[in-house]
């Protein structure tokens, strides 16, 4: 059997589905719809994932990425994340993410997977692969991977294409990428909050509500009242 599939199954806690269910939006006209859970939180999925990443193969994560279950397919990503970081057929990782982005279809599956496998692969490739995910991604999970996978420039004290990309992004309509776009700026702002102030000055009166409190999180009160106030 799977051995992936095997072990996160034996995690199962139905105690736990209702709560999951109702915190990632899987009511009918939500963002998460239809998606089903096992009752599995994130750092028991990440204990099964450590434990067995070794074993787990291509053609066992082909299968465990098309599951039902949004915990299955969670740990899949995790694994991947592990065989990047161990430099284990890196090359291969990233074909198999964006072979299956259609299942990266929620914000924590974009968020715990997509910068340390795509925007690692991406620092000393060219980038313009975020660009298209951001202005012509065929889902708003796409659209998140192309900002969200800038933190790993942040993390060298790159912001560049993060400021390129929430530009692009910026009158986008979903909350959840105008919560990505104010939390990546806000990540920028923390390294060098004159090139954030410089970015804001011409479009904030513009930007998403959201999305401006998002980026002004960490200015100081009467600065940060100071933008949301006009």
């Amino acid at each position: 059997m799977n051995i992936l599939l095997e072990k996160m199954l034996e995690k199962a806690d139905p105690s736990q589905i209702e709560g999951l269910s109702r915190f990632f939006k899987t009511a009918p006209g939500q963002y998460g719809e239809g998606d089903r859970f096992l009752g599995i939180k994130v750092p028991v999925t990440r204990t099964v994932v450590k434990d067995c990443w070794r074993s787990v193969t291509f053609p066992e994560l082909e299968e465990c990425i098309d599951s039902e279950y949004h915990e299955v397919r969670l740990a899949v990503l995790l694994t991947l994340v592990e065989n990047f970081k161990h430099r284990i057929g890196r090359e291969a990782c990233i074909t198999f993410y964006l072979a299956h982005t259609s299942r990266i279809n929620n914000w924590d599956l974009v968020d715990l997977s997509c910068y340390s496998l795509l925007g690692e692969w991406l620092l000393d490739k060219d980038r313009s692969l975020l660009y298209d995910l951001a202005r012509s991604g065929c889902s708003i999970w796409e659209q998140r991977i192309g900002i969200v996978s800038t933190m790993a420039f942040l993390r060298r004290g790159q912001l560049e294409d993060t400021f390129a990309i929430a530009d692009i992004l910026l009158q986008h309509p979903h909350d959840l990428i105008q919560k990505a776009v104010g939390w990546l700026l806000r990540e920028a702002g923390k390294r060098d909050k004159e090139a954030l102030v410089a970015f804001l000055h011409p479009r904030y009166a513009s930007m998403p509500r959201t999305m401006l409190r998002y980026a002004v999180e960490k200015f100081p009160e009467p600065e940060r009242l100071s933008y949301l106030k006009k």
